[in-house]
Protein backbone atom coordinates (compact mmCIF):
# COMPACT_ATOMS: atom_id res chain seq x y z
CA UNK A 1 0.00 0.00 0.00
CA UNK A 2 2.69 2.43 1.14
CA UNK A 3 5.96 1.68 -1.35
CA UNK A 4 4.99 4.17 -4.47
CA UNK A 5 4.34 8.19 -4.79
CA UNK A 6 0.91 8.31 -4.46
CA UNK A 7 -1.71 10.94 -5.39
CA UNK A 8 -3.86 13.44 -3.26
CA UNK A 9 -4.39 12.70 0.58
CA UNK A 10 -6.72 14.48 2.56
CA UNK A 11 -5.94 14.91 6.27
CA UNK A 12 -8.71 14.94 8.88
CA UNK A 13 -8.15 16.41 12.34
CA UNK A 14 -11.24 17.74 13.26
CA UNK A 15 -14.98 15.83 13.49
CA UNK A 16 -16.04 18.44 11.20
CA UNK A 17 -14.72 21.48 8.91
CA UNK A 18 -13.56 25.10 9.28
CA UNK A 19 -14.00 27.16 12.89
CA UNK A 20 -17.25 27.12 13.42
CA UNK A 21 -19.71 25.81 15.25
CA UNK A 22 -19.35 22.06 15.68
CA UNK A 23 -22.93 21.48 13.93
CA UNK A 24 -22.33 24.02 11.06
CA UNK A 25 -18.56 22.21 11.21
CA UNK A 26 -20.00 18.96 10.03
CA UNK A 27 -23.00 19.97 8.23
CA UNK A 28 -19.61 21.62 5.62
CA UNK A 29 -17.70 18.30 6.21
CA UNK A 30 -21.04 15.80 5.26
CA UNK A 31 -21.40 18.34 1.79
CA UNK A 32 -17.86 17.80 1.20
CA UNK A 33 -17.31 14.14 1.26
CA UNK A 34 -20.98 14.10 -0.47
CA UNK A 35 -19.39 16.20 -2.88
CA UNK A 36 -16.20 14.47 -3.09
CA UNK A 37 -17.96 11.18 -4.04
CA UNK A 38 -19.38 12.78 -7.28
CA UNK A 39 -15.58 13.53 -8.80
CA UNK A 40 -13.85 10.73 -11.07
CA UNK A 41 -10.57 11.50 -9.28
CA UNK A 42 -10.78 10.52 -5.59
CA UNK A 43 -7.78 11.26 -2.85
CA UNK A 44 -5.58 8.29 -2.43
CA UNK A 45 -5.93 8.33 1.22
CA UNK A 46 -7.67 10.38 4.21
CA UNK A 47 -5.92 10.09 7.17
CA UNK A 48 -7.68 10.75 10.73
CA UNK A 49 -5.82 11.65 14.38
CA UNK A 50 -6.86 13.33 17.11
CA UNK A 51 -10.85 14.67 16.96
CA UNK A 52 -10.41 13.22 13.13
CA UNK A 53 -10.94 9.71 14.54
CA UNK A 54 -14.42 10.60 15.97
CA UNK A 55 -15.43 10.42 12.30
CA UNK A 56 -14.65 6.93 11.64
CA UNK A 57 -16.76 5.29 14.82
CA UNK A 58 -20.60 4.81 15.83
CA UNK A 59 -22.58 7.71 15.65
CA UNK A 60 -20.56 9.78 13.42
CA UNK A 61 -22.51 11.62 10.83
CA UNK A 62 -20.34 10.77 7.83
CA UNK A 63 -20.15 7.14 7.82
CA UNK A 64 -22.31 6.54 5.12
CA UNK A 65 -19.44 8.74 3.09
CA UNK A 66 -16.72 7.47 3.97
CA UNK A 67 -17.51 3.63 3.61
CA UNK A 68 -18.81 4.96 0.02
CA UNK A 69 -15.27 6.15 -0.33
CA UNK A 70 -13.91 3.13 1.22
CA UNK A 71 -15.27 0.76 -1.67
CA UNK A 72 -14.35 2.98 -3.68
CA UNK A 73 -10.91 2.37 -3.20
CA UNK A 74 -9.77 5.62 -0.66
CA UNK A 75 -7.94 4.21 1.73
CA UNK A 76 -9.21 5.54 5.55
CA UNK A 77 -6.05 5.38 7.74
CA UNK A 78 -7.06 5.57 11.31
CA UNK A 79 -4.83 6.84 14.63
CA UNK A 80 -5.04 3.91 16.63
CA UNK A 81 -3.20 5.67 19.85
CA UNK A 82 -6.02 8.50 19.20
CA UNK A 83 -8.65 5.77 19.17
CA UNK A 84 -6.95 4.40 22.35
CA UNK A 85 -7.19 7.53 24.14
CA UNK A 86 -10.70 8.44 23.21
CA UNK A 87 -12.06 4.95 24.12
CA UNK A 88 -13.42 4.58 20.74
CA UNK A 89 -11.04 1.64 19.55
CA UNK A 90 -13.67 -1.08 19.84
CA UNK A 91 -16.65 1.36 17.65
CA UNK A 92 -14.30 1.63 14.61
CA UNK A 93 -16.96 1.10 11.59
CA UNK A 94 -14.50 1.91 8.63
CA UNK A 95 -10.95 2.12 8.03
CA UNK A 96 -7.55 0.82 8.84
CA UNK A 97 -6.44 1.32 12.34
CA UNK A 98 -2.95 2.31 12.22
CA UNK A 99 0.01 4.51 13.58
CA UNK A 100 1.47 7.52 13.58
CA UNK A 101 4.07 5.98 11.73
CA UNK A 102 1.14 4.86 9.27
CA UNK A 103 0.29 8.16 8.79
CA UNK A 104 3.17 9.79 8.22
CA UNK A 105 4.87 7.31 5.24
CA UNK A 106 1.31 8.36 3.62
CA UNK A 107 1.87 11.72 3.61
CA UNK A 108 5.63 11.34 3.19
CA UNK A 109 4.50 9.47 -0.87
CA UNK A 110 1.64 11.89 -1.55
CA UNK A 111 2.00 14.15 -4.41
CA UNK A 112 -0.25 16.75 -2.11
CA UNK A 113 -1.76 16.56 1.19
CA UNK A 114 -4.83 18.92 1.83
CA UNK A 115 -5.99 19.24 5.86
CA UNK A 116 -8.92 19.69 6.21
Amino acid sequence: MLTESHGTILVLTRAGMGHAEPELQGRLLQKYLTLLLEEVELPWAICFYTDGVRLVVDGSPVLEELRALQDRGVYLILCQTCLQAFGLLDQVRVGIVGGMGDILAAQRRAAKVISL
